[in-house]
């Protein structure tokens, strides 16, 4: 007579889950951007990078927190919001003024499942730019002109975010706090979207 072990169900790591959770969003923006050819001329390329600058103004206090900066290696080194009002003042882009608070204001105290979401995205859209920066050289600009907040990590895109992902996933969250992880990745991806369509018309 034999036995039949039964296999335990996948866990998948939470990076994965995240990703499955949020592709709708995430592919509607995709198609959103596309959709406003930003790599058809300089000046729609301007556009792009207004979108990049709204958004990581929203997060850019996250890069300083001490209870994140714990838990993410490297978390000042990923920040890209100084490179994007670079690439701004490159174009002959005034920096944009903005009405309101970012969605986490400098010195607050950030729920931390949400604003593991938001970062998620974040390093996500940094992995993915390798495409975006052979666009923004068709348009004459570079990694040190017009393009910095593109320019992929010295170690490499990959590891950069795998190392990413492996510090995100080793994480102790309750499943309640799981849900507001992907939540928070679903409102960074839709906080892009609505900046997309309001920039791009």
């Amino acid at each position: 007579m034999t036995t039949m072990t039964l296999e335990k169900p996948v866990d998948f790591p939470r990076s994965k889950r995240l990703k499955a959770a949020t592709n709708t969003t995430h592919d509607r923006l995709d198609k959103s951007i596309m959709a406003g050819e930003p790599f058809a001329s300089q000046e729609r390329y301007g556009l792009f990078v207004k979108v990049q600058h709204a958004f990581h103004r929203d997060i850019d206090a996250l890069y300083d927190d001490p209870s994140l900066d714990a838990l993410l290696p490297d978390l000042a080194g990923r920040r890209r919001f100084p490179q994007i009002g670079q690439d701004l003042n490159d174009l002959g882009i005034a920096v944009p003024v903005y009405d309101g608070d970012p969605a986490f204001p400098p010195a607050s105290f950030p729920d931390l499942p949400t604003a593991l979401g938001w970062l998620y995205v974040a390093e996500g859209s940094n992995l993915g730019a390798a495409f975006l920066l052979k666009e923004a050289v068709r348009l004459g600009l570079s990694e040190t002109f017009g393009a910095r907040h593109l320019a992929g990590a010295t170690e490499g895109r990959g590891l950069h975010w795998r190392t990413f992902t492996a510090a995100l996933d080793s994480i102790d969250l309750t499943e309640e706090e799981e849900a507001r992880v992907i939540s928070g990745a679903e409102r960074a991806f839709r906080r892009v979207y609505w900046l997309v369509k309001e920039t791009f018309g």
